[in-house]
C-alpha cells in the first residue's frame, strides 16, 4: 500500500513562476479600468464603490500579511442575524 503524497508548499519563486502572467494580466485589466474612470465624463470621487476600490489598492500596497482576508472584509457586509428579512428574502422552510 502506498502512502498518500504530501504536497509541500511552493517557494515564493515557484509561486512567482506559476502566477506571474495571470497577475500581470489582472494588473493590466485593473489599470485599464482606472484609465476609463479618468477619461470618462464627470467624476467618481465620493462614490462609495470607487472609494472601496481605492481602499483595496491601499491594502495591496501595504506590507502586512493576509491581504486576501482584508480585501474580502472590505467588500463584505457585517453579519446580520436578520439578513433574510432585511433583504426581503423568503425564509427557508
Amino acid at each position: 500500500m502506498s502512502s498518500p503524497s504530501v504536497s509541500l508548499p511552493l517557494s515564493a519563486a515557484e509561486v512567482l513562476d506559476r502566477e506571474f502572467l495571470e497577475i500581470r494580466a489582472k494588473l493590466l485589466q485593473l489599470a485599464a479600468s482606472l484609465d476609463r474612470f479618468d477619461r470618462g465624463d464627470g467624476s467618481v470621487a465620493g462614490d462609495e464603490r470607487y472609494e472601496l476600490i481605492r481602499r483595496g489598492l491601499d491594502i495591496l500596497r501595504d506590507a502586512s500579511p493576509e491581504k486576501a482576508e482584508q480585501i474580502q472584509r472590505l467588500f463584505s457586509r457585517d453579519y446580520d442575524d436578520n439578513w433574510q428579512a432585511n433583504l426581503k428574502m423568503p425564509l427557508a422552510e
